[in-house]
């Protein structure tokens, strides 16, 4: 649950009885005479004290205790700097705060009326990004999440609607992507999801593993079979916006690998290490699902969610098999552990057969992408230079960077099998991102796609506006494009 929100045009009155205070700046390199804050005098202190410069607060906020032992932070925000440095510095603030898992805090904004509604974005959606608690398991009580948020200073005519869906939408993600797998099995998340669809009044499917196999979805079933629950699904969501066109739609596909040993190749230890984060994916083209739905944006969305095991056993599929996809391909296995792009395949056949205006999949899907990124960006791939620009643009917007990867035919060469139609990867990874964007391709037909391969799913210290290392990427990203790409209609 995320924290009620109380606004006030006022600034913070100092008869208001508050534990915990963000006073929210606009880079300045001095005090000025004409505009007053709060705890004005308490900031100029502490600053001469510590022998910094004012401006040094769009960097590094401080914070200290005032009289009446209130905790008061304050941060400057520098709008000429990118949206994800404004997110920082603005989690860095509110991490003062939050430390001590307070129930309310009070946040004031300053400057002129564009920037206290611009700050005041910011704050409100970082505070209800950190202050919720995610699920822990251990024998002591839990902290207690932030329950509510006073802001001054600035009066929002749409409640901050979007932020306020986006939110809830990365910290579903969050919130399912941190469980174990013994809890999150394939069965207990779809059970889970079909919750949520009812609450939220979607229309929900199921293509169990035996319809899969009757269908002659082999590259989804060669991975689900090792699992002896055979509880595996493609699980089919639908929402219908308030769009003028009902026959438009956009197809959302995310992959959930609820655990990934790696299959017959099985991973080491410390590879194997967090692999219930795998189905990561599946949680963010979810959390883009709840958040476009909270947030009414006008558009018809189908969303696929892959969702399965990569296990061993004597039933798991092997190198050298070969198996044939939805669409008709025969695939040559090279990679057990390549078991991602598997089951992607067959989701992207079914969601192409409703022929949406756009299919977006995105997933966890190679190692080679990290190492070529990192885990501050994740790497995008399409089939239309078009949504390449649109993309990094939502990135550059939502604070939620990406960057564009080639994907060009004679890559494919790679993927050229001797007996088969298509070899399912390398078995070498140095470029593995770009052969699983060109494999996946071949499933999408010539319908406008975007791949998301998700290296900034974790990242230690947190990102952006975001302070756990699971950081719920994709789901501002996918607001802001959805946003951009319907505006444009």
């Amino acid at each position: 649950m995320l924290a009620s929100l109380h606004q006030d045009i006022s600034p913070i009155d100092s008869s208001i009885k508050a534990s915990h205070i963000l006073v929210v700046l606009p880079k300045s390199e001095k005090l000025s005479k004409k505009s007053h804050f709060f705890a004005e005098e308490t900031l100029a202190k502490l600053l001469l004290r510590r022998d910094l410069e004012l401006a040094a607060l769009a960097e590094t906020p401080v914070s200290a205790d005032l009289q009446q032992g209130e905790l008061c932070a304050w941060v400057m925000i520098d709008t000429n700097q990118s949206i994800f440095e404004q997110q920082s510095a603005m989690r860095k603030a509110i991490k003062l705060l939050l430390s001590e898992n307070p129930a309310e805090i009070h946040i004031e904004v300053n400057g002129s009326v564009q920037q206290k509604g611009n700050f005041a974005e910011l704050a409100v959606y970082t505070a209800w990004l950190n202050g919720a608690i995610l699920p822990v398991r251990k024998n002591k009580p839990a902290p207690k999440s932030l329950s509510k948020i006073f802001l001054y200073g600035y009066k929002a005519t749409d409640n901050f609607v979007i932020q306020r869906a986006t939110a809830e939408g990365n910290l579903l993600v969050r919130g399912l992507t941190v469980l174990p797998a013994n809890e999150l099995t394939p069965k207990a998340y779809r059970q889970q999801i079909k919750k949520l669809a009812d609450n939220e009044g979607w229309k929900y499917q199921e293509y169990d593993f035996n319809k899969l196999k009757q269908m002659g979805a082999g590259a989804f079933v060669a991975v689900a079979q090792g699992s002896e629950t055979e509880d595996a699904a493609i699980v089919h969501l639908q929402h219908y916006g308030k769009q003028k066109n009902k026959n438009k739609h956009i197809a959302v596909i995310g992959k959930g690998i609820c655990f990934d040993t790696g299959g017959h190749n099985l991973k080491p230890a410390r590879y194997m290490q967090g692999m219930h984060k795998d189905m990561n994916g599946s949680a963010v083209a979810l959390g883009v699902l709840l958040a476009a739905t909270r947030a009414e944006i006008p558009v018809n969305i189908d969303c696929w969610l892959a969702i399965a095991q990569n296990h061993i056993s004597p039933r798991a599929y092997k190198q050298n098999d070969i198996v044939s996809a939805l669409n008709g391909l025969s695939i040559e296995i090279v990679h057990t552990d390549a078991e991602g792009r598997m089951v992607l395949a067959d989701t992207l056949t079914l969601a192409g057969k409703l022929k949406p205006a756009l299919m977006i999949d995105f997933a966890t899907l190679t190692g080679s992408m990290e190492t070529a990124l990192g885990s501050r960006y994740s790497g995008i791939f399409s089939n239309r230079d078009d949504l390449i620009m649109q993309a990094i643009a939502a990135g550059r917007s939502s604070g939620e960077r990406v960057c564009a990867f080639p994907m060009d035919v004679d890559y494919e060469e790679s993927l050229e099998s001797a007996i088969a139609d298509i070899k399912q990867c390398e078995i070498g990874g140095e470029f593995d991102h770009i052969l699983a964007a060109c494999f996946l391709r071949r499933f999408v037909d010539d319908i406008p796609w975007l791949h998301m391969d998700l290296s900034a799913s974790s990242h230690k210290g947190g990102l952006g506006a975001v302070d756990s290392e699971i950081t719920g990427f994709g789901v501002g990203w996918g607001i802001e494009f959805l946003r951009s790409i319907q505006e444009s209609d």
